[in-house]
């Protein structure tokens, strides 16, 4: 089970561009180790990270744009170390959620989400 750690401010002013970081707790494995009886370990790496904005919903109950839409994504290789860490800039335009998504081998997927208040 992954455990993950975003931090980034719970508000910000109309235009003001934040600084977003995430990092996800995963043994990463490569695939060419071998344990204490000589078998060789199965390869277990986070192999895409995505981060998605989704607008909030207005009072009237509408979207303006409904969807979302990709702010940054990354896609990762066997030379990427354990726990891996991201940094990025994001312009705060309208209030809603950033949606993070980390997928890797063996069916692994773990989300999260964090909400941004945008003040005029």
């Amino acid at each position: 089970m992954a455990r993950a750690l975003i931090t980034m401010p719970k508000s910000a002013r109309l235009g003001e561009i934040i600084e977003v970081r995430a990092l996800v707790q995963h043994a990463m494995e490569t695939g060419y180790r071998r344990d204490s009886d000589g078998s060789m370990l199965q390869r277990d790496l986070i192999r895409r990270f995505s981060c998605s904005f989704a607008e909030a919903v207005r009072s009237d109950g509408t979207r303006a744009a409904p969807g979302t839409r990709v702010v940054f994504a990354a896609t990762l290789h066997a030379a990427i170390a354990a726990n891996p860490y991201f940094s990025f800039y994001f312009r705060a335009e309208k209030s809603g959620t950033l949606i993070f998504l980390w997928e890797g081998d063996n069916g692994f997927a773990h989300r999260e989400q964090a909400t941004l208040m945008v003040n005029a």
